[in-house]
């Protein structure tokens, strides 16, 4: 190529500056794309969010790591507890000793009172090897008298398999009805001068709201397959069959409860004509009409009847995990119908209103 050819050719303007030739006399591109600089960036991106999702899941298993240990202590901690309390006595004296067993309120299958504890209370306080003899303390208006006889059977049981054990019942404020129904098994019954006894009696009650749906209008639309299945029903009319039926189931039951009665206290008993009528007594006069043996608290029985001063309690106690979980389960229960009535009420049309 000579002198003149190349001053011929085309020299590059401003405009078209992205244009080098290299040493080969290839042509490049000087600046990055817009496609790589994107490309990029979306690369960088993915792995910062990678990073983030990777440090997520590392927290939310070192939180479940963490929850699950302390789920693990704290139940170690509720079995240890649990050892602590529950059912007490089986005392390591070796000296003889009055066993004691509370009866303390409503006599019922969920309650404190209720057979199983008191049984198996009784149960341990009568195969203990020191136990001299046995003292049920009771406090009780009554209750169930279903359980009272299941209470009623075992004493009477254990009387049998261990003859030379003695069981008294010491009465503290009042021992009423299922109460006395328990008390009678034993063998002697001590009363405080005022302390309440009896109620020899048996009732079932409840309430009618008839005359009331009347006056408000309300209708009650009753379905049943059996003529009686409806019994007793509040918001029904009282059935004259019925009553007289109900009437007679609490007359038996009531026999029962009678005879239980004369079975226990036998000839101690001065029977009169309100003896089984569902008064109760003064402690004082329990004793005159042969309800009750005679004066005393836990101590003076310990120690001058059965000679034993020393006293250990086998009376079954909730454990803490049962208080716990009890405890647990009624604030659970209130949260959820507050948060249900709370619900309910927002979602009421009146809720908007102004207050």
């Amino acid at each position: 190529m000579d002198v003149d050819q190349a001053q011929q050719q085309p020299q590059p303007t401003s405009g078209t500056a992205n244009v080098a030739v290299d040493t080969h006399g290839a042509s490049t591109s000087a600046p990055t794309s817009t496609s790589q600089v994107n490309w990029e960036r979306s690369v960088l991106e993915n792995l910062a969010a990678e990073t983030l999702d990777e440090q997520k899941r590392a927290r939310k298993y070192r939180t479940a790591v963490s929850l699950l240990w302390l789920a693990f202590f704290f139940l170690i901690f509720l079995a240890v507890m649990g050892l602590f309390s529950g059912k007490r006595g089986e005392s390591s004296a070796t000296d003889k000793h009055t066993a004691l067993v509370e009866l303390k309120g409503v006599i019922s299958a969920d309650s404190k009172a209720s057979a199983d504890k008191i049984i198996s209370a009784l149960q341990a306080a009568f195969k203990d090897k020191n136990t001299a003899g046995v003292v049920l303390r009771i406090n009780s208006p009554g209750g169930s008298p279903v359980q009272a006889g299941y209470i009623n059977d075992e004493i009477k049981r254990l009387r049998g398999k261990y003859k030379d054990i003695p069981i008294y019942v010491v009465v503290q404020d009042i021992c009423a009805s299922g109460g006395y129904y328990v008390a009678v098994a034993a063998d002697k019954i001590f009363v405080d001068k005022a302390s309440l006894v009896g109620s020899i009696g048996v009732l079932m009650d409840g309430f009618g709201f008839t005359g009331t749906m009347e006056k408000l209008g309300v209708e009650r639309r009753l379905v049943t397959a059996g003529a009686n299945k409806g019994f007793l029903d509040p918001y029904s009319p009282m059935n004259p069959d019925q009553q007289k039926y109900a009437q007679q189931m609490v007359g038996e039951i009531h026999q029962q409860f009678i005879s239980v009665v004369k079975a226990g206290r036998g000839a101690r008993l001065k029977e009169t004509p309100e003896t089984f009528s569902g008064l109760v007594w003064s402690g004082e006069k329990s004793v005159a009409l042969g309800l009750a043996d005679g004066f005393g608290g836990l101590d003076f029985v310990a120690r001058e009847v059965v000679k034993a001063e020393q006293v250990v309690d086998f009376t079954s106690e909730e454990s803490f995990s049962e208080q716990f979980a009890r405890r647990l389960g009624a604030n659970a229960a209130e949260s959820f119908f507050n948060g249900l009535i709370s619900t309910m009420t927002s979602q009421s049309p009146q809720s908007n209103r102004v207050r």
